[in-house]
């Protein structure tokens, strides 16, 4: 029964509602039980569970373009990491005075290279709206303006694939520069406050995994309603056969534009959730490496199921999670096994296997009951003993 709710159509309103209820119970588990309590979260397991929440919501976004139209993307990490600077930039600007310098206008690492004035592209970050209104456009933007020139050129496949990974790789770069104005290899860190709040309060940390859960809720309500509509029928199409979708009247490129540039929304806000629940954002999070994984939590989960990709990434992370505390060194070799693995003996992810075995129990027959031959049988049984 839990396995025909998971993959039919309530999956998704089945986990929706299981996240609401986490981003109720798992802060009230945590601030109102004694730490002795066995129903008590730990701090270090909000923490944990909500940066795994965030890493759900960018296989999502992953999931959304490959998953339902075909869009190999591993440059999703990029967006991700925009929308994660959008919200470092805004918790830089919280710091204040109390910074190392003690200077109320500049970061830090701003002030020790000799930086005289606060950029231009640093205004208005010092309010929150604004860095969560950037955290959507700027990925958002840099999403329209890549997809609109890649798919009017009608690249696709494996060409794409490696295009976003250029793009990703390009960002890292410039990231890493002082010049930039991001905190070069750094990053931006050490910050104090989210809305007033001390960021490293056990009440902050609470409200921001519930607040990410319920954002992954509504996520998974956004694409399921897309997926279900005549315009995700049509993603699937252009997913399963570009071409003829092409020729029947559809104008392709500005269906894959769409659900590209919403996809990257959707990273940029889980990297904007992810930031304050770390506290570090830095240009690592552009190596092309972090999109891959990203693809693996997607292929290991289930792609084109919205369920699987939530799951993908709570399973793998947490196993890295675990193997990185005990070998750290083996994690990498591990990561490759298991993409190999999925890819050879699980094409359809976790999800797909869970379907195919309550498929394949459904329609098992179950086995004749012969009445005359078990009573024949019974008193052979009993001639026997006498």
């Amino acid at each position: 029964m839990i396995a025909r709710k998971l993959l039919g159509d309530g999956g998704v309103l089945l986990l929706v509602a299981l996240l609401v209820l986490a981003a109720v119970l798992v802060p009230l588990a945590n601030l109102s039980l004694p730490p002795d309590s066995p129903l008590h979260v730990s701090n270090t397991s909000v923490q944990l569970f909500g940066k795994y929440l965030a890493f759900a919501m960018l296989a999502l976004s992953v999931d959304l373009v490959w998953g339902y139209c075909g869009i190999l993307s591993l440059g999703h990490g990029a967006f991700f990491a925009l929308g994660g600077y959008a919200m470092g930039m805004y918790l830089m600007r919280q710091i204040g005075d109390r910074g190392v310098y003690a200077n109320p206008d500049l970061p830090d690492f701003m002030v020790f290279l000799n930086w005289q004035e606060l950029p231009w592209y640093w205004y208005g970050f010092d309010m929150f709206w604004f860095a969560m209104l950037m955290a959507m456009v700027v990925p958002g933007l840099l999403a329209f303006v890549f997809g609109w020139f890649a798919f009017r050129s009608r690249v696709t496949g494996v060409y794409l694939s490696i295009i976003t990974q250029a793009m990703t790789f390009a960002l890292l770069l410039a990231f890493f520069r002082n010049d930039m104005g991001f905190g070069g290899n750094n990053g931006l860190t050490d910050f104090k406050d989210i809305l007033g709040y001390n960021i490293q309060a056990n009440t902050t940390r609470a409200a921001l995994f519930a607040a990410t859960a319920l954002t992954l809720a509504g996520a998974l309500l956004v694409c399921r309603f897309i997926t279900r509509s005549k315009l995700g029928k049509v993603l699937v199409a252009i997913r399963d056969a570009e071409s003829r979708t092409r020729f029947i009247g559809y104008r392709v490129e500005h269906y894959k534009l769409f659900v590209w540039t919403l996809s990257a929304v959707m990273a940029g806000i889980a990297g904007a959730l992810y930031v304050p629940q770390v506290g570090i954002i830095n240009p690592s999070e552009f190596a092309p490496a972090n999109s891959i994984e990203a693809v693996i939590w997607v292929a290991v989960g289930g792609r084109g199921t919205l369920v699987g990709p939530v799951i993908g990434a709570f399973l793998v992370n947490w196993g890295k999670t675990t193997f990185t505390s005990v070998l750290p060194d083996f994690w990498l070799f591990a990561l490759g096994g298991l993409f190999v693995a999925v890819t050879l003996f699980l094409p359809k992810g976790i999800v797909g296997l869970i379907a195919k075995l309550t498929r394949r129990r459904a329609e098992k027959p179950s086995p004749p009951v012969d009445t005359e031959a078990g009573v024949g049988t019974a008193a052979d049984a009993r001639a026997a003993a006498e």
